[in-house]
């Protein structure tokens, strides 16, 4: 386990770059040499661990990043956004720290909450993310942001990036973001409440469309925030209508690499041996572990996903949160 262990960490730290963003990935055909704030973000909670300083050099690039469009923030928080582009964008240029203005699924409401929630986490262990009152402003804006958008009965992107939906996970991520900081800076009480009576209505279902989804087990972990009886209902919605051979698809019916079904996700496996280690059943810890260790190529890597019922992984080989999150199963307690 050891040379897994270390092939992550040095996958991981090949795929930052000096601003301390983390690519998704290194292929430059399908864009994934870009910065995603959801993705960099598990990158760094992954390599905590390891090497604080580059996870705390990749936490102070997304607040750098989100300072840089403050003003596109300031406007948001004046003015509810009517259209995706005036949201807080998903994707950016891990070197100029520009965005990346191409139409994309760019309402990703989760990927805000994750930022808070890491920062708000830290902070409470008495690790100390937040530099100087500059970082202080900008969190207190998202925080801000977040309600001005209503995020609670805002139909994002999701963490898939795409249909707008009112998403749980993004819910989720919202509420466990807000909650983290909340002894930090002030977070109005009505933003958490209306996050939690949407979650209410909503789970065990992901969105109208979606009742299973492996975007919930965010909402296991890391952020933590469902009682036990619905954290049995997802884990068991999950095992049994998304977990195939070679990973675990997000959805029924996605087509995102879709090859006659849908594709198999590696992080899945290791997701869920998180989960399992966590809850003290050590015989699925180590099922599920060893399930990512057989999808990883000759080279340690683990890709993206698989095609559906076959050998062939796509090019975003190895991909950042894939290799965070065996990173992450490796080591969580």
């Amino acid at each position: 386990m050891q040379n897994h262990l270390q092939k992550s960490i040095e996958i991981l730290k090949n795929l930052q770059h000096p601003s301390g963003l983390f690519s998704a990935a290194s292929s430059q055909k399908t864009g994934y040499h870009r910065a995603w704030i959801r993705d960099t973000v598990y990158e760094a909670l992954a390599l905590e661990r390891h090497d604080l300083p580059a996870a705390f050099k990749a936490y102070h690039a997304l607040l750098d990043v989100l300072k840089k469009h403050e003003f596109k923030i300031d406007w948001a928080i004046k003015e509810k956004p009517s259209a995706a582009y005036q949201y807080i964008h998903a994707r950016y240029d891990p070197e100029a720290l520009a965005e990346i203005r191409e139409e994309w699924g760019n309402k990703q409401n989760d990927a805000i909450g994750a930022l808070l929630f890491r920062i708000g986490e830290l902070e409470k262990k008495g690790v100390k993310v937040l530099r100087d009152l500059n970082d202080y402003r900008l969190v207190q804006k998202l925080i801000f942001y977040l309600g001005r958008v209503e995020y609670w009965q805002d139909q994002d992107n999701g963490m898939w990036e795409e249909y707008e939906e009112v998403h749980a996970s993004s819910v989720g991520a919202c509420v466990a973001g807000l909650k983290a900081v909340k002894d930090l800076l002030y977070v109005p009480e009505e933003y958490i409440v209306k996050g939690e009576e949407t979650l209410a209505r909503l789970l065990p279902r992901e969105s109208e469309t979606k009742e299973v989804d492996l975007a919930l087990l965010s909402l296991i972990y890391p952020y933590n925030i469902v009682s036990p009886e619905m954290r049995e209902h997802l884990l068991k919605n999950v095992e049994e209508k998304l977990v195939r051979e070679k990973g675990v698809i997000r959805y029924v019916g996605d087509q995102y690499y879709n090859d006659g079904a849908e594709a198999e996700w590696t992080f899945g496996f290791s997701w869920l041996s998180i989960i399992y280690k966590q809850l003290g059943n050590m015989e699925k810890y180590k099922y599920y572990l060893q399930k990512t260790i057989e999808v990883m190529n000759e080279q340690g890597e683990l890709p993206e996903l698989y095609l559906a019922t076959s050998k062939v992984a796509n090019e975003n080989t190895p991909l950042g949160w894939s290799q965070g999150m065996f990173l992450l199963a490796l080591e969580e307690n």
